[in-house]
């Protein structure tokens, strides 16, 4: 490719409205758009980038044995209905009505859709397993999109579906996928790491979130340096920090402590550690009067100097669809504003579940429900009935591993992959079923698949940048090499050299730009170092007497003489992986 043929469009400054390192960068090196709220045009060369993407994840898939098709943007609201997500998706599924009056989504996601095929399609276990895959664009009406790709509102995403007849084949798909990921972002040239995770709106048993580490990822990575142990903080599970509950020594009293509603002041107000205060959390559910009582509430309890775990919370048996409780619905229950609440004497019964360290403290120091006062030596059985014990809480840098191999440490990711084991939850409901080996009809098992083809670039770029701009890993690059001569237009010497090893690389097969637009040095430099070619050649008038030209990587601090007759082969042995 030759400069003067493609379109260069850099800036020297980001747009005010770019937030984030990934989205400045992208518009100044000419790679993305702004259209409208979360909506980008992908200019040629950041086209240049998802093309790639897409190559190593179709290579992959494939080799996975996955069969890809093409399923429509727009979908009908009846498959949406038959699974209950019309309505329980919300306002980030888009809706729109044909000239009709028909109801149709924009779709965000094609399980509804591809079940719909498998339905329709699949009759025998003959025909199982099978794995069907797309790369489409999606839509998904974010309240706030922001930081350019990261979470826009149109995307591409390459999603997977694979079907099965029972609960083993489908455990097989889902490794068989998982391990296509691990070469995929191996390919990528990124550093990655896969964690557990919670299945979240999609549903199903079990899930694995693929993450590009980042120090501006906007999720906690869980893991254990000495162990294969990964997880998503929301799904990382938090032991108890001791093994057993010490006997009660201390007597319940109730202590002033005027002023002090946070853990943190009354702590340092009596002097003791902020791990032997307990923290409280109100929640309340609406029932429906069928379930039990018109609205109940919940007290969490947490160690002071801990965070609740919100998703966690969320599996109690109960605290489905919780919300947290209002100020007036906390003075009708505990007699008091918030600050001072705890589980001794509260005016009203509600149901009490502790983390499973608090369970296991003794004399420590809670709300007493009355303003500017607090118990200490506060001991379960004996001050207050036994509570619910569950894990509610966000692990920390050094809790125990749950593996009981180490301890956990904590880092920043960007998610761009998923896979779920969904089992039956769409077949059941779209009545997807096959003919067994006896003839009988059984529910296929289902497993879910997603790479962000898009978010890749936004994350690719939060992993690697520098002052000067992009750092592309060279397989996802927009051009592998840079042909950087010193006045092309004018040099009749350089202008053939030049020719001769962009010819030459072209027939080692080397993604190779040459500039010929005839800028001067330091623009041409600046211009390619911001878009991120991984590697230059740069070809001038005294490198070319002396018989030489020089290479640089991207990362490289100095250039390298390279001898005339020797660079194609250089770089072609750079470039092998």
């Amino acid at each position: 490719m030759r400069a003067s043929r493609f379109f260069i469009s850099t800036l020297k400054e980001a747009p005010s409205d770019a937030e984030i390192v990934s989205h400045k960068l992208m518009l100044r090196a000419g790679m993305i758009k702004r259209l409208g709220s979360g909506i980008y045009t992908y200019m040629p060369m950041g086209l240049r980038v998802i093309r790639k993407v897409e190559a190593i994840v179709r290579e992959e898939m494939n080799r996975a044995g996955a069969v890809e098709l093409l399923m429509p943007v727009v979908q009908p609201a009846e498959l949406w209905q038959e699974t209950g997500r019309w309505e329980k998706m919300g306002p980030e599924l888009m809706r729109v009505k044909d000239r009709h009056g028909r109801d149709f989504a924009i779709q965000p996601t094609s399980e509804e859709v591809i079940t719909d095929v498998a339905r329709t399609e699949i009759k025998s276990y003959r025909q199982l397993p099978v794995n069907f895959y797309h790369i489409q664009t999606k839509f998904r009406d974010e309240r706030r999109p922001r930081f350019g790709l990261m979470r826009g509102r149109e995307f591409t995403m390459k999603d997977a579906y694979s079907f099965d007849r029972d609960v083993a084949g489908m455990q097989q798909s889902y490794q068989t996928m998982f391990d296509a990921y691990v070469r995929i972002f191996d390919r990528f040239g990124l550093q990655f790491r896969a964690v557990a995770a919670d299945n979240g709106a999609i549903g199903g048993s079990g899930s694995h979130e693929f993450h590009v580490i980042a120090d501006t990822g906007e999720d906690a990575l869980v893991y254990c340096p000495a162990s294969d142990y990964a997880a998503n903080i929301e799904a990382a599970e938090a032991i108890a920090l001791s093994d057993a509950r010490a006997p009660a020594v201390q007597a319940l009293t109730k202590t002033p402590t005027p002023d002090k509603s946070r853990c943190e002041d009354v702590a340092a107000m009596l002097d003791v550690p902020l791990a032997h205060t307990v923290k409280s959390i109100v929640l309340t559910v609406e029932n429906d009067g069928v379930k039990g009582p018109g609205k109940e509430v919940w007290l969490l309890l947490l160690r002071g100097d801990h965070e609740l775990n919100e998703v966690k919370a969320s599996k109690i048996p109960g605290l489905a669809g919780y919300r947290f409780a209002t100020e007036a619905e906390i003075v009708d229950w505990f007699g008091t504003k918030p600050g001072y609440l705890g589980p001794i004497g509260t005016k009203k019964p509600v149901n009490i579940v502790a983390d499973r360290t608090v369970a296991n403290m003794s004399d420590f120091i809670c709300g007493a429900n009355e303003a500017d006062c607090h118990y200490t030596g506060a001991n379960w059985g004996r001050d207050m009935p036994e509570p619910i014990v569950a894990d509610i809480r966000n692990v920390t840098d050094g809790d125990p591993s749950p593996d009981g191999r180490g301890t956990l440490a904590i880092q920043r990711g960007i998610e761009v992959g998923h896979v779920f084991q969904l089992g039956t939850r769409y077949s059941e409901d779209m009545k997807a079923t096959y003919l067994d080996e006896n003839g009988k009809p059984q529910l296929m098992q289902m497993g879910c698949y997603g790479i962000g083809i898009t978010r890749i670039l936004g994350a690719a770029i939060e992993q690697n940048f520098d002052q000067k701009g992009i750092i592309w890993p060279v397989s996802i690059a927009p051009f592998a090499v840079v042909l950087c001569p010193m006045g092309y237009d004018r040099n009749e010497a350089i202008k053939a050299e030049t020719d001769k090893l962009y010819t030459a690389l072209l027939e080692e097969g080397v993604d190779v730009v040459l500039d010929d637009r005839g800028e001067r040095p330091g623009v041409m430099f600046a211009d390619w170092e911001l878009i991120g070619v991984p590697h230059r050649i740069v070809i001038g008038d005294r490198g070319l007497k002396g018989g030489t030209m020089e290479y640089q990587g991207r990362r490289d601090t100095v250039a390298t003489e390279v001898p005339l007759d020797q660079m194609a082969r250089f770089i072609a042995d750079k470039l092998r992986p």
